[in-house]
């Protein structure tokens, strides 16, 4: 109820504290690689994993998320989506994703952040499942950077990947969030890497490069064993 009286600047502010102390509150720890973009236009390409990618990258920086319509209705984090701006397709209808292309290049034509997750829905956190390049294009024709990032969810004892917040087939969102409070020591590792220009793209080309950068990004988080760049 806050935020239409908010300046944008305040609004980001206010949605990444928010972000940190959900993750404070379900005690998981937030670990950040790489530099976040300062400001926009700029759209950011990340692997999909889990409904808590979004309280996650919101705590590493604030961005407006192009999100499955369903999210609206979703206890909390609907409220908190509604309340970032982002962005809804209906997945169902495939013409929705071409009022959704205009609407984003609009809003990076304005300066703004935005997500995507171009695999389109979750995966096991395995592998990455191919990219759909079709939201790549509100970047070529709104002349924006895009910026590769990659998120992991692991214990924070052994390092290894963590399947207590997994939401895939079959997985409930309650379920998923008592795995998720029951897991100890829990860390989502935000990566980000180097933005990349959309001058002269073609984007089914550009969403195969992208797909290999997110790829090397997790590898290169999954590597590392000494202290992060940065830790919340």
């Amino acid at each position: 109820m806050r935020f239409p009286a908010l300046t944008p600047a305040e609004r980001a502010g206010q949605v990444e504290v928010w972000s940190r102390r959900m993750l404070a509150l379900m005690g998981i720890r937030l670990e950040v690689h790489g530099t976040p973009p300062a400001s926009g236009p700029v759209l950011l390409v990340c692997n999909h994993l889990s409904w808590l990618d979004i309280l996650a990258i919101h705590a590493a920086r604030y961005v407006r998320f192009v999100s499955k319509s369903g999210v609206r209705q979703w206890p909390i984090i609907g409220t908190l989506s509604d309340g970032a701006g982002s962005l809804y397709i209906e997945r169902e209808k495939r013409r929705d994703a071409l009022r959704v292309v205009h609407r984003m290049a609009e809003a990076l034509r304005d300066g703004d952040l935005i997500a995507v997750f171009p695999e389109g829905t979750t995966s096991d956190g395995s592998g990455l499942l191919p990219f759909h390049a079709n939201l790549l294009q509100a970047a070529i024709a709104s002349d924006a950077s895009v910026q590769p990032m990659a998120l992991r969810f692991v214990d924070g004892a052994s390092g290894a990947d963590s399947a207590a917040p997994r939401y895939i087939g079959d997985d409930h969102l309650l379920a998923s969030l008592w795995r998720t409070l029951k897991a100890p020591d829990l860390v989502a590792v935000v990566r980000f890497g180097d933005p990349q220009s959309s001058e002269a793209r073609d984007r089914r080309a550009w969403a195969e490069s992208l797909h290999a950068d997110v790829r090397a990004l997790r590898r290169a988080t999954r590597a590392k064993k000494s202290a992060p760049e940065g830790a919340l």
